[in-house]
């Protein structure tokens, strides 16, 4: 079952289109100074004890852990949680084969820290290697929260002149890795939170990045005036972010459909 809980900015709607367009060039030039401190895998590190699950945080297609600067900085304040970042090999091109490297990272991490659950954050393609982990892989005896952002949950349809790529394919709707995904899931341990947004131009059509899954326990939040790259890095998503993790969803304010994430 999905529940909308949109997350209000103050973009006027007549306008919205086009800021959100001009947040993304700005968000793809911070992120192309900043990608070449996240090529490289980051340190494993002793981790001190803390009263929550550690975060462990996936990038999306071509992308790296650079990319989770400010959401990273923002989860790990204040020393309540750990929180660390994963870079999949470049030339990967099986998400199941990213999601069986992750399982592993997965325990590694829950041995270090000595907690028997972890919270996942995913952008884009990230986030279907997370729900790929829960689902098929039995993560979600790992796995507390899984929180996606922008993730083509349903499948996209953009940039097909991309389609020579195999994890494109993957990505594609009806794809075999989709269709795994849609197959039943019952006593699914994990409760899934997916950020979407209409002026997410990567998701074709506008909505893919929903979870419409019946035996999934999921929250559906509907992000206003923000686009694909803005997603990690806005002010208002990583807040939202941040209270998804540290327990249920706002209160509904507007009726049964949508809520102001204030």
């Amino acid at each position: 079952m999905g529940l909308s809980l949109p997350v209000s900015v103050p973009v006027p709607f007549s306008g919205a289109a086009l800021r959100a367009g001009a947040l993304e060039v700005v968000v793809l030039g911070g992120h192309l100074l900043l990608y070449p401190t996240g090529v490289c895998q980051e340190k494993i590190v002793r981790v001190p004890g803390t009263t929550r699950p550690p975060v462990l945080l996936l990038h999306g297609f071509t992308d790296n852990r650079s990319v989770f600067v400010l959401l990273r900085r923002a989860l790990g304040a204040g020393g309540l949680r750990h929180v660390e970042a994963y870079n999949y090999s470049p030339l990967a091109l099986d998400l199941r084969a990213i999601a069986g490297h992750l399982s592993r990272r997965v325990e590694e991490l829950c041995e270090r820290t000595g907690q028997e659950r972890v919270d996942i954050v995913g952008h884009s393609l990230g986030g279907l290697v997370g729900r790929y982990y829960v689902q098929r892989l039995g993560g979600d005896t790992r796995v507390r929260t899984l929180v996606t952002l922008g993730t083509p949950h349903s499948g996209t349809r953009v940039a097909p002149f991309m389609d020579a790529h195999p994890l494109v394919r993957q990505m594609r709707p009806g794809s075999e890795v989709l269709a795994e995904l849609a197959a039943p899931s019952p006593g699914c341990a994990t409760r899934c939170v997916a950020f979407w947004s209409e002026f997410d131009t990567l998701m074709t059509p506008v909505g893919s990045a929903r979870i419409e899954h019946p035996d999934l326990c999921v929250e559906n939040v509907q992000v206003m005036g923000i686009g694909h790259l803005a997603l990690p890095a806005h002010p208002a998503v990583i807040a939202a972010v941040g209270r998804a993790l540290d327990g249920p969803a706002p209160a509904l304010v507007a009726g049964p459909d949508a809520a102001s994430v204030a």
